[in-house]
């Protein structure tokens, strides 16, 4: 999606480029879920981070492109459980036949949740911690890549800014409903296969949950410390700046406070 900054003439990518790199969620029993996305949805590990406290496992199709995010999975290592919450909604995965796939995920024992005889064009199933994981029709992207993150948000135009704004995305498709509405984000210049980020916004003004469960989303940039003068410059919240994280990496929030982590490549 090649494209042109919404506040000037110059490629997005020269100004800053934030393309979607991972989607964080928690995990109560590693191994038990690093066997249902390697056997169920055939990922591999592409890395791992082994601290004194926890662990971070980063998972992806084999042939995952460039562009692709990964699905990161954090374990702590003290036995906490999580709370879902609802702020955070679904990842959903990308499938060339989504009737065919998941009755394959039904015949391998995957418990039944959503099936696509109820949801033309998409399904859900979820993941041994209750993560709801959607399955949608592409023509583009590796078998089962990452093709969105939902999250929900509280003030539809406010949060379309902030990610517009702050990190120079644009609106890649939407959905409106009676009583909801669905707007896609997408960093331009990425290739189709990149992720997005879904805004999901209710009509009747509820307000959200965030639970622990859901952990963040994660944008990567060429340059960390260019990168967070660019966020900062465009009034972005300092969460954890760079130097706080080592300059490894660092975070921002969005308008409902969903942690955004910004990373290398």
């Amino acid at each position: 999606m090649a494209g042109t900054s919404l506040f000037g003439s110059r490629p997005l990518r020269s100004h800053m480029g934030m393309t979607l790199d991972h989607t964080m969620l928690r995990v109560e029993d590693l191994d038990e879920s690093l066997d249902w996305y390697t056997t169920h949805l055939d990922y591999e590990e592409k890395g791992r981070w082994e601290a004194e406290t926890f662990t971070n496992v980063f998972l992806g199709p084999k042939n995952v492109h460039d562009d692709g995010a990964l699905l990161e999975l954090t374990y702590n290592h003290d036995g906490r459980s999580y709370t879902m919450g609802d702020a955070w909604g679904h990842i959903a995965v990308r499938v060339e036949d989504v009737t065919e796939a998941y009755h394959e995920l039904m015949d391998e024992g995957v418990a039944d949740y959503r099936p696509p005889e109820e949801n033309p064009g998409y399904a859900f199933v979820k993941d041994p911690d209750g993560h709801e994981i959607e399955i949608v029709q592409r023509d583009h992207g590796a078998r089962y890549s990452l093709d969105h993150t939902m999250i929900r948000v509280e003030d539809a135009d406010a949060a379309i800014g902030w990610y517009a704004r702050k990190l120079g995305y644009v609106p890649a498709g939407r959905w409106e409903s009676e009583t909801f509405a669905n707007y896609f984000m997408a960093d331009p210049d990425a290739a189709e296969e990149a992720m997005t980020v879904e805004l999901t916004y209710n009509y009747d003004g509820r307000t959200y949950e965030m639970g622990d469960a859901w952990g963040h989303l994660a944008a990567r940039v060429d340059d960390l410390e260019a990168g967070w003068a660019s966020l900062m410059e465009r009034g972005a919240e300092e969460y954890r700046d760079p130097e706080s994280c080592g300059n490894n990496y660092a975070f921002t929030k969005d308008t409902d406070g969903h942690e955004i982590e910004i990373v290398t490549s």
